[in-house]
């Protein structure tokens, strides 16, 4: 995983949340408070998770089955999520990711490769 800095200007109230947080010892840093509410929010809003997960996808950050999979989303509903948005889809996934989404999908259908 990468990490980039960002400067971050919150409203006051929520800045002062931010290092009340910290003071109380709930996090040791900023940066971990931050990745914790991100990952809240995900976790909370589907439709930040699918949005994200298609603009990583259409970037080439990550492959159709990682993209489905932060979305929470099975591979034939991930592709028709990207179609919905406009988004191409392109075929780099590996051999190996290929067999597995396949994999995936009996299973899924309750069948065994």
């Amino acid at each position: 995983m990468s990490v980039s800095a960002t400067l971050l200007r919150l409203p006051g109230l929520l800045q002062e949340q931010l290092v009340a947080a910290q003071e109380a010892g709930c996090y040791d840093s900023e940066e971990e408070l931050i990745a914790d509410a991100v990952r809240v929010l995900l976790a909370a809003r589907p439709d930040v998770r699918l949005a994200t997960a298609c603009q990583l996808y259409k970037r080439g950050a990550v492959s159709l089955s990682r993209a489905a999979e932060l979305a929470g989303l099975d591979v034939v509903s991930m592709k028709r999520a990207l179609d919905e948005r406009g988004i191409t889809r392109v075929a780099p996934e590996s051999l190996a990711e290929t067999v597995a989404m396949a994999r995936a999908s009996l299973q899924a259908a309750g069948r065994s490769a």
